[in-house]
């Protein structure tokens, strides 16, 4: 396990470029083995290793003895990365793939490497989305600074590494790469190459850069596997639909029947697998694609799906509608986005703009931790919190208005936006030292964001870049009627949350009675 390294400054950061290739052979058979003195090349101490898969992105071979594979097809292939190894990386890049299209063989060093601790902590990024220069550095001084502060072992991005700008994808891979840990990528609706003729042909540009949209990757804890669910659809509206292509599924299938059962399975994609189209609307996500796709799932006891795209986050539970047949429902977090918000809103005192999300989520990352024994626990770390304001915390954000007449109709309240809620989330408030109370859950927008839209709509001149979005429904937040019958003063409100991963969480507020005029 590694803690990152330092910062650099942002113009070392554009400066940074891939390596050197290697000269060229094909992609059908090569030979996977242990680098035990790390310098990428087989000494003659070093030996091969078996049993270690090997794909082309449709069929997994595994190598012989020797270590030697053989029996792909195509220009290039990726080693399914076995727990208890690490591979050499090119920045943020793990070296688990190879391709003839830019000078590779198809040799693959894997160092033996035990784990630091019993646990495994991930960092997971969905829609970092910078598509121009000042956001690689938004997203460099935001989230890389709030992550370095964050013990990992790997990280995940869920799609939308840029903004329809793949020119900045090194600059993008530099700055991530500050996190000293292997990232693993998919590509987003917003990677793709949307001149394309066809899907396989619209993630040339991503492929050239992060290597295989679909693979697996393996730790102690857990086995990840990583599709890439975006299909472009030229000439058609939507441009492109949630699923997978046939030989994506070849992959799965195969990649699933030798995968182990006793590891949390960890899914990466995009767009989530629950459709979120409007009524009468084409479906987000194919329907037939996503049941088949959890058909394949539902042998494994511990499945958590991870996926970005939405720019809100929220937690959904699968169940028999929509194809999955597990004992429990399974689990898929929708993961906020790095961005916010576009990278949207009034800039702070760091010329970083706001990125508040829609549902009144902070722009920011998830991280996941998981046990020896498959078990997991997931929070969302926002990128940056207001200095000594305990009303916004890393769980939550609360609102109340500043002063009520005593006396009034109890008919405001407090809010409190709790960003991992699910719909059985236990929020409950108090005033002072009064007993504690159950908070209710609304679906309405979080006033935070609507007042932030109202400064927008009342500004002479644009306050920033982009306003905020406009404040939509959120799905976690809480409500609670604050009491007007107290002593004229201010009165302090506290929330409690009792988080099933973090455990009770607590954020407080004030407002103030005060008597009317004449009373």
């Amino acid at each position: 396990m590694s803690r990152s390294c330092s910062l650099l400054p942002l113009p070392v950061l554009f400066a940074l470029l891939g390596a050197a290739s290697a000269p060229a052979l094909a992609c059908d058979s090569g030979i996977v083995f242990e680098d035990r003195n790390s310098n990428g090349r087989q000494d003659a101490d070093e030996p091969g290793l078996a049993g270690i898969g090997v794909s082309d992105g449709v069929r997994i071979v595994e190598t012989d003895a020797d270590g030697r594979f053989s029996g792909l097809a195509g220009s290039s292939a990726f080693v399914i990365k076995p727990a208890g190894y690490a591979l050499a990386r090119d920045g943020a890049l793990p070296r688990h793939w190879a391709s003839t299209g830019r000078g590779d063989d198809c040799h693959f060093a894997l160092r033996p490497q035990t784990p630091a601790a019993d646990v495994l902590d991930v960092l997971v990024f969905a829609d970092p989305q910078a598509g121009r220069e000042a956001e690689v550095d938004y997203y460099a001084r935001s989230v890389v600074a709030a992550a370095a502060r964050t013990l990992a072992a790997l990280g995940l991005v869920l799609g939308d590494v840029g903004n329809d700008v793949p020119a900045l994808y090194p600059a993008i891979n530099a700055a991530t790469a500050q996190l000293d840990v292997p990232w693993l990528h998919v590509p987003g609706n917003h990677d793709l190459d949307v001149e394309a003729t066809d899907d396989p042909g619209s993630t040339a540009s991503y492929r050239a850069v992060y290597g295989p949209e679909t693979y697996a990757w393996e730790e102690p804890q857990a086995s990840f596997l990583m599709l890439d669910n975006v299909l472009h659809q030229p000439g058609q509206r939507p441009s492109y639909v949630g699923g997978l292509r046939e030989d994506q599924f070849a992959f799965v299938e195969a990649y699933l029947a030798r995968a182990r059962t006793d590891r949390l399975l960890v899914v990466g994609a995009h767009i989530p697998w629950f459709d979120t189209a409007a009524e009468g609307a084409p479906e987000t996500i194919r329907s037939a694609d996503r049941a088949r796709l959890f058909g394949l799932l539902a042998r494994f006891p511990r499945v958590l799906l991870l996926t970005g795209h939405r720019h809100t986050q929220r937690h959904v539970r699968h169940g028999a509608a929509q194809g999955w047949q597990g004992t429990t429902p399974l689990h898929e977090y929708n993961v906020g986005a790095a961005s916010g918000a576009f990278w949207s809103g009034a800039p702070d005192a760091d010329g970083i703009p706001a990125a508040t999300m829609a549902d009144g989520t902070p722009n920011g990352f998830a991280t996941l931790r998981v046990e020896a024994d498959g078990s997991y626990r997931l929070a969302w770390q926002p990128a940056r919190l207001p200095a000594d304001d305990p009303a916004s915390t890393a769980a939550m954000a609360l609102h109340a208005p500043r002063v009520l007449r005593q006396g009034a109709y109890p008919a405001w309240g407090v809010y409190a936006n709790v960003y991992m809620g699910q719909p059985d989330t236990r929020v409950e408030y108090r005033i002072g030292d009064g007993d504690w109370r159950p908070m209710r859950r609304v679906e309405r927008a979080d006033p935070r964001l609507v007042l932030e839209n109202a400064r927008d709509d009342l500004a002479e001149a644009l306050r920033g870049r982009d306003r905020s979005p406009e404040a939509d429904l959120s799905p976690h937040l809480w409500r609670g009627a604050l009491a007007t019958d107290l002593p004229v003063g201010t009165h302090r409100v506290e929330v409690r949350v009792f988080d099933p991963w973090q455990g009770e969480q607590r954020a407080s507020t004030v407002y103030r009675l005060a008597a009317a005029p004449g009373d």
